[in-house]
């Protein structure tokens, strides 16, 4: 008779699942709370010490591990020796294995959870039999996952036995399975051991989406939601309209949400292409929208929007204005929403800004061969801890661009120049390969809003040309991070034309 050891954890679907095995003749051997909810629903099963001779102990930290179990399950059944060897110790083959772990990523989500209730959640036996079973797939199929029930019990009423190629497509789940599994387990205990740079790096992320195509039409792309989710992220917003995020929207509005973290005050992002095009910030999200449409009406076009506020009517109606591929928001009013949706194509995503303040993991981007890690930037700087280099200083109405300003250079692509007020950004530079570069493309979209304007820079100047022309197309204050071998002469041209300029004494470069 073939055997099947059947322990799960959650219990979705497997009495049918078991009914279903016991109807092709398959005896069930179970253990603990899932061998309860069989017998009550009437499915007879061997408990796990029948087949062991040897009772659970420790709390139920020893019961699988056994002989013959593991002896059942990687007994090969194309090897006269293997055979031999069961038979002569007594093991029976175990055919089918269902199996799913201890909750230890549910255990450790909870905020309130304690390290002995996260360790007595690491589960042992699971992955042992798992991994056992996946490794024999040629005789055993082993299941982990409740989708995969039907398509087993499928082939068995159609054959009586499943397909070589479906034992083995499930052998590669489970060790995927089980690899994401320690994964998070060693992510947990290398956080408690506050190892920052381990020997080895163990990530584990879960799928959100297949992808029509990557940043362009030839590429394949899929996106993941990495496994102890962040909930101020694109990846836990709620899309209440539209179609499906591209692989491009998706790295547009995690953009922006870095920038929008960066303000307290009601304020509105636009986006695109990973630079933004206007920053606002107002008495009102109306205001806000109002001040970052400004900022560039021609880029923001075809852009996205990240409001820190609810969207309302008033401001929905600008909105509706144009077209924008994606809007964020903690809400929409129903008639904000309502207008807004008669777009059948725009994305309307709800986010939860309540935790937009949350500790963030370190960030990671691939290249070829290997993988970069390093901290967010999240450094925090107020003008109160400026140096003010220059003979001038900056009055407040020129702090309070300076400090607009500086939040929002440091979320441009480097070289970054960014030219704003006090509310809004009016003039950005990004990505070129010098730095003046930047100042002129600021400067030139700038040219028509220059009333109370100041310049950031993401990185010190390292000549003093970027200093002049800034104070030839009238720059009145400067704000850079300093740290330069020739910041004598970039100070010396700010006094000439009286410019103030303050040194933050801390870079932005963003690659």
């Amino acid at each position: 008779m073939r055997r099947a050891l059947i322990s799960v954890s959650d219990k979705t679907g497997i009495v049918e699942f078991t009914k279903g095995l016991v109807e092709q003749g398959i005896e069930v051997i179970s253990t603990g709370g899932t061998k309860k909810v069989l017998d009550e629903a009437g499915i007879a099963t061997l408990a796990i010490d029948e087949v062991t001779g040897f009772p659970e102990m420790m709390d139920g930290r020893v019961k699988t591990l056994h002989p013959k179990i593991h002896g059942g399950l990687l007994g090969r059944r194309d090897v006269v020796e293997h055979m031999s060897a069961m038979k002569k110790h007594d093991i029976q083959p175990i055919d089918f294995v269902c199996v799913n772990l201890y909750p230890f990523k549910e255990t450790i989500s909870r905020s309130s959870v304690t390290e002995e209730e996260a360790i007595e959640n690491i589960d042992i036996g699971g992955p042992s039999m798992l991994r056992s079973a996946a490794k024999n797939f040629n005789a055993v199929t082993v299941v982990v996952d409740p989708k995969d029930y039907e398509v087993v019990l499928s082939e068995l009423k159609e054959e009586q036995k499943t397909t070589l190629e479906t034992r083995k497509r499930l052998a590669a789940k489970v060790f995927r399975h089980t690899a994401a599994y320690d994964a998070l387990i060693a992510e947990y205990l290398t956080k408690a051991v506050e190892e920052t740079k381990p020997e080895k790096l163990t990530l584990t992320y879960d799928l959100k989406q297949t992808l029509r195509y990557g940043e362009n039409s030839h590429q394949n792309a899929a996106f993941y939601q990495s496994a102890l989710p962040v909930s101020f992220s694109i990846a836990s917003a709620k899309q209440l309209h539209g179609k499906e995020l591209s692989y491009n929207n998706i790295k547009d509005a995690d953009a922006a949400l870095r920038i929008i973290r960066e303000f307290e005050e009601p304020t509105v992002v636009a986006l695109k292409h990973m630079n933004p095009c206007g920053i606002g910030s107002g008495r009102t999200i109306a205001e806000a929208y109002q001040f970052a449409y400004e900022a560039d009406p021609k880029s923001i076009f075809g852009g996205i929007l990240i409001a820190n506020r609810p969207i309302d009517l008033k401001t929905a109606e600008e909105m509706h204005k144009l077209f924008l591929e994606i809007i964020v928001a903690p809400a929409f009013d129903q008639e904000a929403f309502d207008l807004l949706a008669s777009k059948k194509n725009l994305r309307l995503m709800q986010l939860d800004f309540d935790q937009m303040k949350e500790n963030y993991s370190p960030e990671t981007v691939s290249v070829l061969g290997g993988l970069l890690v390093q901290d967010q930037d999240l450094v925090t700087e107020t003008p109160d801890t400026w140096e003010i280099a220059t003979d001038r200083k900056p009055t407040e109405e020129e702090l309070k661009a300076l400090s607009f300003a500086w939040k929002a250079v440091k979320h441009v692509k480097s070289n970054a120049i960014v030219v704003a007020n006090e509310h809004q950004t009016v003039g950005i530079g990004a990505g070129q390969m010098n730095r003046v570069g930047s100042v002129e493309i600021a400067l030139e979209q700038a040219k028509e809003k220059m009333d109370g304007a100041v310049l950031a820079s993401d990185a010190y100047f390292p000549m003093d040309d970027s200093v002049e022309y800034a104070a030839q197309h009238g720059i009145k204050a400067i704000v850079q991070p300093g740290g330069s071998i020739r910041d004598k002469d970039s100070i010396a041209m700010a006094n000439k034309y009286g410019v103030a300029m303050v040194f933050t004494g801390g870079r932005h470069f963003r690659h």
